[in-house]
């Protein structure tokens, strides 16, 4: 087995994998880079212009991991797109709105490489993408008959519990077999139930490690977490300051939306309206729809019900006053330039009613990360276009990830008990922990860390 690490840095990145078992190709996710621009965004995709690859496979709908799915097809275009069914229900939102995002930054930035594809483009690839349920096996490699040389390799989804239609992929050759992580929550969230993954065993793992690098505090608990934000919620509305959560538009925005419709009806948090941004109501409305579908909590909770939604966009925003006791849940998780979250965060920043509450992972390249970064009081540079601000806002950090753990993760390699583990979707020194941990617990394990671009043979 063959496999290489397209990922174009060696941070989270842009996630994408090329795995070459018994004579056939599967491409496991393609994302883009979200800190980088135009074409340096995309993974390293190129080392595979001229081959040919049967299938390209979809762990879930984040940007880093399928935002550059498009270029792929028009690389391979015998490749068959398998995803799960819940994913298929969300992918051509998703990168119509990646088509609106580049179209608006190649307008107010000059990035002349964008779009990398267009609205046409999709609608003519669409036809592509298959769905699947989760726990059946796929003969993936069957779809090209002509290349057939011997029995299909077989792909699984299985349930990841990061965000709706995500999925671990169990691959099965003859000889050998390869589990991907993708990314995973192991324990409950407000709606999604945790990481189905009992069972597994592969001689290969490839595993996310995104939080390598955070400990998690002894005696913590997400019931603490939650009633911690509920109080700081609080605080912030009884100085008549705004409060603002970024998430992401699909996952971070849904969970948020259903925490606060508990904590309102326990009377932790007032009723009020919600302000959320469109795109973020569009994957609401989809997340509402599959309720009977969806491995969950709140199985009669429609978001869309349970709040006073108002939607607004960017330019509203603008000019909407910031002088009364408003909740918005508003996309960028990263507060990436040219988003609501960036734009609403540099008008609150500097005034010390208001309240930015982060419930998810930031990097720290990005505007997010910068901010929670800075002291209090301390003036720093939050992005190119908004320039030098003053930290003067109550800003905190929520533990309520959808990723698991790292000793959750090194639990789970115990249980897979894979002969190697090829480490992935992390920061250098989340991998590094990793790698040392592993190695010191598992010494009989062949722990591999490959540089963006390298191949493994394992």
């Amino acid at each position: 087995m063959r496999i290489t690490n397209l990922n174009c840095s060696d941070d989270i990145g842009a996630s994408s994998w090329m795995v070459e078992i018994e004579n056939h190709r599967i491409l496991l996710d393609c994302g883009c880079h979200p800190k980088r621009d135009g074409r340096e965004t995309l993974p390293l995709l190129d080392q595979f212009k001229d081959a040919e690859v049967d299938a390209i496979a979809v762990s879930h709908c984040h940007h880093d991991h399928v935002g550059a799915l498009p270029v792929a097809i028009r690389l391979f275009p015998k490749a068959h797109v398998l995803m799960t069914e819940l994913s298929y229900c969300l992918v051509e939102r998703v990168l119509h709105n990646s088509v609106n995002v580049m179209n608006r930054q190649r307008a107010e930035s000059g990035q002349m490489d964008y779009p990398l594809y267009t609205h046409i483009e999709l609608d003519g690839i669409a036809h592509l993408f298959q769905g699947f349920q989760y726990n059946r096996e796929i003969e993936w490699a069957a779809f090209h008959k002509t290349r057939l040389l011997n029995k299909s390799p077989t792909l699984e989804f299985y349930d990841a519990g990061h965000a709706l239609g995500s999925a671990g992929m169990m691959l099965r050759g003859t000889h050998e077999n390869l589990f991907f992580t993708g990314d995973v929550s192991f324990r409950d969230q407000t709606i999604l139930k945790g990481a189905r993954f009992e069972g597994v065993k592969a001689d290969v793992l490839i595993m996310e490690t995104t939080r390598g690098n955070r400990i998690v505090p002894q005696g913590f608990t997400r019931e603490s977490e939650i009633d911690r934000l509920a109080r700081s919620i609080q605080s912030v509305i009884a100085r008549r300051g705004c409060v603002l959560i970024p998430v992401f538009a699909l996952g971070r925005t849904q969970e948020i939306l259903a925490l606060l419709a508990l904590l309102m009806a326990d009377g932790k948090v007032p009723k009020q309206p919600l302000y959320i941004g469109g795109l973020g109501r569009v994957f609401t409305d989809i997340y509402d729809a599959q309720i009977h579908r969806t491995h969950r909590n709140l199985s009669g909770m429609a978001l869309s019900q349970s709040h006073n939604l108002m939607v607004v966009e960017k330019k509203q925003l603008e000019n909407m006053k910031l002088r009364s006791d408003k909740i918005f849940v508003i996309t960028a998780g990263m507060m990436t330039e040219h988003t609501a979250a960036h734009d609403l965060t540099a008008r609150m920043v500097g005034d010390e009613k208001h309240g930015i509450f982060f419930v998810g992972y930031a990097d720290p390249g990005t505007p997010g990360g910068r901010l929670k970064a800075a002291k209090h009081g301390e003036t720093f540079l939050f992005s190119g276009s908004a320039g030098l601000v003053t930290k003067r806002c109550e800003v905190e950090d929520f533990d309520l990830t959808a990723h698991a753990n790292r000793d959750e993760l090194v639990e789970f390699v115990g249980k897979v008990s894979p002969k190697s583990v090829v480490l992935g979707h992390g920061e250098p020194e989340s991998k590094a922990w990793f790698k040392e941990e592993l190695s010191k617990r598992f010494p009989a394990i062949n722990v591999l860390n490959p540089e963006p671009g390298q191949t493994l043979t394992v």
